[in-house]
């Protein structure tokens, strides 16, 4: 009988236990979990508990046994039932034994948020949760709490998650958010609220742009972004791919604060006070990459298929239009209009460059679907390249 499944990822094995373990079948149930070690050589050891709903003194004694020859041992998914004989018999204090994470719904509640990673979805009147994409999240999850935190620490507002759960086939984290809305649905409530609405975005990315962050605290987007036009080398012809490269390249190294994702849906208002939201894109660099990220949000993925921007940002493509005019205008106040058009077009060769790779990589370079954006990424970028020599400004 099967009573035990196994996988590997790199050099964790990781023991799916399910059922009953007690004295009736404890020695099968360790037979086969040192067969699959056998079978899996790996330098550490998961026993995921989700479907395990007891376990006697007899199955304790198996994981006892298996502490001493596991160094790296844990223990996860465990039930609160199962949980209490852990913590009953002194196991919580020997190994790492992680609870199961509470299951929720997410369906039928209202989508206020959504990145390249994950949706943000209100799930009721004082709390959201961002659900990501990928199932296998929760390092994800703890590197984008890590972020949050460092960014509210360096003065950024923003919401900490307290909770994480399982969301159907992944996970998500929990953020208490009392009467916040996100700018999108402002907008939505009253279009006249627009003008207000990029005065306060503005105004909260300036403050990030101008937070300087501790070397090695959050991943540089220059590195990133040249990962980007190195894919491209492939598709562009040899002269503009050249010219791309090198412009990405002299773009400096910057220790300034950037949100990656900055548009109307990942920035709220509760109570007065302005939120961040979505914060697993946090990184540093030159301003130019945010604003091509704006761009790109605010009109790029929705070049061939204006119905996108209602899809993504739920507003209007006019309206997100005006929001990007109006934030570029508002952000460089100081700046004629000609340098602002010229900072524009910065933003636009890196955005087309970045939406090119990307749905090259993801739909193909045939599709017939996803052909009309790739060949207006394309023609901008040849129309652009010749018109810009620096990314910076």
């Amino acid at each position: 009988m099967n009573y035990i499944d196994v996988k590997k990822n790199e050099d964790i094995l990781t023991v799916f236990l399910k059922g009953h373990i007690d004295s009736s079948n404890s020695q099968a149930v360790e037979d086969e979990i040192r067969a699959a070690r056998e079978e899996n050589p790996a330098r550490g050891l998961t026993l995921d508990c989700e479907n395990l709903d007891y376990i006697s003194s007899a199955g304790l004694r198996i994981i006892l046994r298996l502490k001493k020859e596991v160094a790296d041992l844990s223990i996860v998914n465990v039930s609160s039932e199962v949980y209490e004989v852990f913590d009953m018999t002194g196991f919580t204090e020997m190994m790492h034994i992680e609870k199961a994470y509470r299951k929720i719904s997410v369906e039928g509640c209202e989508v206020i948020g959504q990145g390249s990673n994950g949706k943000v979805y209100r799930i009721d009147p004082d709390t959201i949760v961002k659900v990501y994409k990928n199932p296998d999240s929760l390092d994800d999850i703890k590197r984008e709490r890590e972020l949050a935190r460092t960014a509210l620490i360096l003065g950024i507002p923003t919401a900490i998650p307290y909770d994480v759960v399982k969301v159907e086939g992944s996970y998500g984290s929990v953020f208490e958010l009392l009467n916040a809305t996100s700018f999108a649905a402002l907008i939505n409530e009253d279009p006249k609220n627009l003008d207000g609405v990029v005065t306060m975005s503005v105004d909260l990315l300036k403050k990030i742009h101008g937070t300087v962050v501790d070397q090695g605290s959050m991943p540089p987007m220059k590195e990133t972004a040249m990962k980007w036009v190195t894919y491209l080398k492939d598709y562009l012809p040899k002269e503009q791919y050249d010219k791309l490269y090198r412009l990405f390249d002299e773009v400096p190294e910057d220790d300034h604060m950037l949100h990656g994702d900055y548009h109307v849906k990942n920035v709220m208002l509760q109570n007065g006070e302005v939120l961040l939201i979505d914060m697993d894109t946090l990184c540093v660099g030159h301003p130019i990459f945010e604003f091509a990220a704006m761009f790109n949000a605010y009109e790029g993925y929705s070049a061939a298929d204006h119905s996108v921007t209602k899809n993504f940002l739920g507003i209007e493509h006019e309206q997100a239009v005006e929001i990007w005019q109006k934030s570029l205008k508002l952000y460089f106040e100081d700046r004629s209009d000609e340098e602002i058009a010229e900072i524009e077009k910065k933003a636009q060769l890196i955005g087309f460059a970045r939406i090119l790779r990307r749905a090259i990589k993801r739909e193909g370079i045939d599709n017939p679907e996803a052909r009309p954006l790739i060949d207006i990424c394309f023609a901008k970028i040849a129309e652009l390249l010749p018109q810009v020599d620096t990314l910076t400004y």
